[in-house]
């Protein structure tokens, strides 16, 4: 297959067992297929996909290597194999696909050879009774294609923190931006080896950004391509108010500023920059414990300590000098702005766009 769509399951049987046949609908007639990255489910899922489902290509994985391990692990099997796919899309278990939506990313991909990776619009899907219903409003986890501002802190077009932007068209234009969510993110396969997968210390969350980011370090581009779109039910794995995910994202956006800033602004202005974003994470500890959220403190303090471990891990790899910064990163401080404009902080930040 010139495409492998890949999923990375763990413990989420009901969502394949809801999911899986439009994603397969939508494939057939086209040079792609399925995989199942199982990591060691134990509720049933590799059950269900051996009887209801043995169409699709299952990886049995011996243990849970978190997403960034599962997806290498995947990969690194699916291209160690001859006549590997061209195209490799990283699928969450909890992506609703319509018919043609993989059509217009190969198409894109095709005729832009310089295009690392690309994905889709990103809509939400919700809970409505013991089914789902989609909706218009962009999804959290990548909307119409991620930024980051001048601190770090990752945002999307049609999502700032945890407001979302119904979609009116207004990112109707295919656009370079920094990332494209992991959710739902197709990527050339000679991107992902030149690369060499994502960063095994993230685990989980923000390692997308890390991988898009090294992309266009590297010289390519990444794209959201809005002519597809998904839904994504989100939070199946993590849930939103989990300290776990929260230590998850206050250390891996470290490690994201560790990786890349100093090939994007140079190494004194990164030291800077990246001095600057502790003492505001550092600040959220304390608005965290003065509102009795111990957990949330606990978890910010515990973020820094396993990010000042792991950098110490950090691998080796090509340098460039700084160059041109990479779509998508911002000159501004978007937590500030959200604050004062609250629900107008999507037309600001358009009309930021478009002067810049």
């Amino acid at each position: 297959m010139r495409t492998a769509v890949v999923i990375l399951n763990w413990n989420t049987r009901d969502y394949l067992a809801r999911f899986l046949p439009p994603l397969l609908d939508s494939l057939r007639g086209r040079d792609a297929g399925v995989v199942v990255a199982d990591s060691a489910s134990t509720d049933g899922s590799r059950e269900l996909l051996a009887e209801r489902f043995p169409e699709v290509r299952t990886i049995l994985l011996e243990r849970n290597f978190g997403f960034t391990g599962g997806y290498n692990h995947a990969f690194g099997q699916l291209l160690g194999e001859p006549g590997g796919p061209e195209f490799l899309v990283l699928l969450n278990s909890d992506i609703e696909v319509s018919d043609g939506w993989l059509d217009p990313l190969v198409e894109w991909m095709d005729t832009h050879p310089g295009c690392a990776a690309c994905g889709p619009k990103l809509h939400a899907l919700v809970r409505d009774g013991e089914d789902f219903r989609r909706t218009d409003r962009f999804e959290y986890a990548g909307a119409a294609g991620g930024c980051i501002d001048r601190y770090g802190f990752p945002f999307c077009r049609g999502r700032v923190l945890s407001r979302t932007e119904e979609d009116h068209g207004q990112y109707d234009k295919p656009a370079d931006v920094l990332w494209v969510t992991g959710a739902c993110l197709l990527v050339r396969a000679r991107c992902w080896k030149e690369l060499g997968g994502l960063d095994g210390r993230f685990f989980a969350h923000m390692e997308e950004i890390d991988w898009c980011w090294r992309a266009q370090l590297a010289g390519w581009r990444v794209t959201v391509v809005p002519q597809s779109c998904v839904w994504h039910l989100g939070g199946g794995t993590l849930a939103p108010s989990s300290p776990v995910k929260l230590r998850l994202n206050f250390r891996n956006n470290l490690l994201l500023l560790e990786n890349n800033l100093p090939e994007t602004i140079g190494a004194g202005r990164a030291r800077r920059r990246i001095a600057a974003r502790k003492i505001l994470d550092c600040c959220a500890a304390v608005v965290y414990l003065l509102s009795g959220k111990r957990a949330y403190a606990r978890a910010v303090r515990d973020a820094h300590r396993e990010y000042r471990q792991l950098r110490l891990q950090t691998p080796e790899r090509p340098t460039h000098a700084p160059g041109s910064a990479p779509a998508g990163i911002r000159d501004l401080r978007v937590l500030l702005q959200a604050a004062l404009r609250k629900e107008k902080i999507f037309s600001y930040l358009r009309r930021y766009e478009d002067h810049h």
